[in-house]
């Protein structure tokens, strides 16, 4: 057990993105059995913040990322506590103003790790996951902070007058970012509707670049191979 410990961190360190990702994918799973409680949602909030932040020092451990860390990360925690304490909607809003904030450059950090290399190695296809999460967790919150400043920007076949929970917030953007529409949700005021349009503009460009990321490494490699064998 002890031997085992100091391997399972060894391999963490290596593949931060793999944690990031299973972390986000957990948290799907774990917020319906939270409710809208905001003890709960805030503590999954503040412990993937905590996982978001390793991860990009992992990646990119440079005194420019751990300066925006701080200055995103710190602040969005305390919003996200006082979420707790307060049922302010000021709260909330300038909470997920910072979370999406961090979320969109942790999102740029990875894309950057990734495109960086020439090699496609087993952490970066995790990436290709984790930054797919960290763009629609970015937009839930932007959505957040969107129907708090203009009240009514979302509505819902079930419940429409009421603002949409932040389950019903991130199901629209893992839709809408993913192309596939099939989202209850729908923007009807006119700033919900642009912010909708970039994460649409988003996902289609994020397919597109990593779609051809990848085609141009095994190009390169395969005709890597064949001028070598070539040589020999």
């Amino acid at each position: 057990m002890a031997e085992a410990l100091p391997r399972l961190v060894a391999r963490a360190r290596r593949q931060p993105s793999a944690i990031l990702l299973a972390v986000q994918l957990l948290g799907v799973l774990i917020y319906p059995y939270l409710g809208e409680s905001r003890t709960g949602t805030s503590a999954v909030s503040l412990f993937g913040l905590l996982v978001l932040a390793l991860a990009v020092w992992s990646v990119e451990t440079t005194p420019w990322t751990v300066w925006v860390s701080i200055v995103l990360g710190i602040p969005a925690v305390i919003f996200t506590v006082c979420q707790v304490a307060s049922d302010a909607r000021a709260w909330q809003a300038w909470g997920s103003a910072f979370e999406a904030a961090f979320y969109f450059y942790a999102a740029g950090s990875l894309i950057a790790y990734m495109l960086a290399d020439r090699t496609i190695t087993r952490d970066e296809l995790f990436a290709v996951g984790a930054t797919f999460t960290l763009l629609a967790w970015a937009f839930a919150h932007l959505y957040t902070v969107t129907q708090v400043i203009w009240p009514g920007s979302f509505v819902a076949a079930v419940d429409s007058g009421s603002p949409r929970t932040w389950m019903e917030l991130l199901f629209l953007s893992f839709t809408t970012l993913s192309s596939t529409g099939l989202s209850d949700v729908v923007p009807v005021r006119p700033h919900a509707r642009s912010f909708v349009m970039i994460e649409q503009i988003a996902g289609l460009a994020y397919v597109a670049m990593i779609v051809s990321w990848m085609v141009g490494l095994t190009v390169a490699r395969a005709r890597a191979r064949a001028e070598a064998d070539k040589l020999n």
